[in-house]
């Protein structure tokens, strides 16, 4: 059986990866992929205490962190979409200034 410190020592790993990746860089579709890595794995970490715990609450938690997930993709890519057809750019630095 894998201990629980070797899911959090995961879920640490994968949150800093996708933090960095947030802030460093400018590209749009790539912070958008690292607020997806920092969910799964606060996903990871839930999983990992429900388990070793024996409650489901953490499972359940985590479709509801999937769902919010997906719906914040699906809207930020539209708005990804909407920037990058008046803009012709997905940098951040490109699009700071907006004017209606």
């Amino acid at each position: 059986m894998v201990p629980l410190s070797w899911y959090l020592g995961l879920s640490a790993v994968i949150f800093v990866i996708g933090l960095i990746g947030f802030l460093i860089r400018r590209n749009l579709i790539i912070m958008f992929m690292s607020i997806e890595l920092m969910l799964n794995s606060v996903n990871i970490s839930l999983i990992a205490f429900s388990h070793y715990l024996n409650d489901l609450k953490g499972q359940v938690i985590v479709f509801f962190i999937i769902t919010v997930a997906a719906a914040e993709a699906a809207i930020g890519l539209a708005i990804l979409v909407a920037l990058f057809r008046n803009k012709n750019s997905i940098h951040t630095d490109d699009i700071s200034v907006m004017k209606g």
